[in-house]
């Protein structure tokens, strides 16, 4: 919400500004995987606690910067630290609650909280960027340090410890091999084919050896053999879609409305109120549905939610109809994320042992952390290489975000035809059922 007054006061380019957001999702998705094994190794209340004060400090160090350089490095150690307590306070619960309806839950709450400080906070930051946009960085220091204080006091000391080790060398690999994949994208428009090719290339690179080095390591980073459960893995995919496509979308649309509509910051936060509202009010209700239906459905019914959100946009113009237009739009994207969000949260844990649950959480935000700096990177090439048409340009950068919604509608729809043949243990019943 705050990007344009940032691109106006430091004087930053749309292809720096879009580092802004990335540098926060490529240090939280390169080292989720790393805090969620931490977290299983150390103890998940130690790690959550530690990061928390991290995250404080790289917060009001945003907010008192004065060059986008300096900026994009604050984001990045605050997504680093955010990396270390997303996981952990996930594991926490998911440790905490015994597998079935009452961890659904939990899990729904938890998950109401967290998708409702996503998208409520796009409300609020509008309101902030009233009085200044260093606000929005300033505000989550006293929410993370009141945070901090009620977790030393309410979270039990008795945390489980998993067996095992750390592997430095692939954190290391996977990030950088991000950070290269987003680069290239990002670049692309501005440099050569051979250049384009040749860092491409060097990602893939490290990549490959980032899964040569789980392979032999004593103590794997990721252990790959977690991603044969075909529910793990679909809700991995259904969530790097899922936010890869509507982090690109928000950026896009925060373009369209202030830039090319000359929409206020708080007029453009009051546009995204209706889905914030949907999600903070209905998430919680979602682990019952999930008892009832399974995860499965919801998650498909969610992705057709999520593909006709955004199709909406797609008739945009120079004077779009709020409640024509906007309204339903926002409506829908709020159903999707409602139905999705919490579903896809208790998909990825099901079946996985606790000394893997850190793990697991940690694949999972990585997973959405991923998809959102790729297709944001898609899309800030779109924007930046525009036919000259704002409007046209807008909504080329719409359309990528449906195609990725409906390769999201495939995968939840290919979950829905596997069915046991056998009568399933306690295990195989809770895949039957996400």
């Amino acid at each position: 919400m705050a990007l344009p007054s940032i691109q106006a006061e430091l004087g930053m380019s749309t292809a720096a500004l879009q580092w802004v957001v990335s540098g926060y999702v490529l240090g939280y998705g390169g080292l989720l995987l790393l805090g969620g094994r931490t977290a299983d190794l150390l103890g998940r209340r130690r790690v959550l606690l530690v990061a928390l004060g991290v995250f404080a400090g790289a917060s009001l160090l945003g907010g008192l910067v004065d060059n986008g350089a300096l900026l994009i490095a604050a984001r990045f150690v605050k997504g680093v630290s955010a990396a270390f307590t997303a996981p952990a306070a996930l594991s926490i619960i998911t440790t905490t609650f015994a597998e079935g309806p009452a961890r659904n839950r939990a899990l729904s709450i938890f998950t109401a909280c967290a998708a409702s400080g996503f998208s409520l906070g796009l409300v609020l930051s509008g309101f902030l960027t009233e009085l200044g946009w260093r606000w929005t960085f300033l505000s989550p220091v006293p929410v993370a340090l009141l945070a901090l204080f009620l977790g030393s006091r309410l979270i039990p000391r008795n945390d489980h410890r998993a067996e095992g080790g750390y592997d430095v060398l692939g954190a290391i690999t996977i990030t950088a091999s991000m950070l290269l994949l987003v680069f290239t994208v990002v670049e692309a428009p501005e440099v050569s084919v051979t250049r384009t090719a040749l860092t491409g290339a060097a990602s893939l690179g490290l990549l490959a050896l980032f899964l040569w080095l789980e392979r032999r390591v004593r103590h794997p980073l990721i252990r790959l053999g977690i991603l044969r459960a075909g529910h793990l893995a679909r809700a991995n995919v259904g969530i790097m879609i899922l936010f890869g496509s509507y982090i690109a979308f928000q950026f896009a649309a925060m373009q369209y409305f202030q830039n090319m509509l000359g929409w206020s910051a708080l007029e453009t936060a009051l546009a995204f109120l209706p889905a914030g509202l949907l999600v903070a009010i209905t998430s919680t209700k979602i682990g019952s549905l999930a008892d009832r239906f399974g995860t499965g459905k919801l998650i498909a019914v969610g992705t057709v939610a999520l593909i006709g959100g955004y199709a909406m946009f797609l008739r945009a113009d120079e004077t779009p109809s709020f409640w024509g237009l906007v309204f339903p739009g926002m409506v829908l994207l709020g159903i999707a994320f409602a139905l999705s969000f919490p579903s896809l949260n208790i998909q990825a844990v099901a079946g996985v042992h606790d000394d893997e649950q850190g793990l697991a959480s940690g694949l999972l935000n990585t997973s959405g952390q991923v998809g959102g700096a790729v297709v944001l990177a898609i899309v800030t090439a779109v924007l930046t290489t525009g036919s000259g048409d704002p409007i046209a340009t807008f909504r080329s950068a719409v359309v990528i975000s449906v195609v990725f919604a409906l390769v999201g509608l495939g995968v939840a729809i290919s979950g829905l035809r596997f069915r046991s043949v056998k009568e399933p243990d306690r295990q195989e019943k809770v895949l039957e059922t996400v």
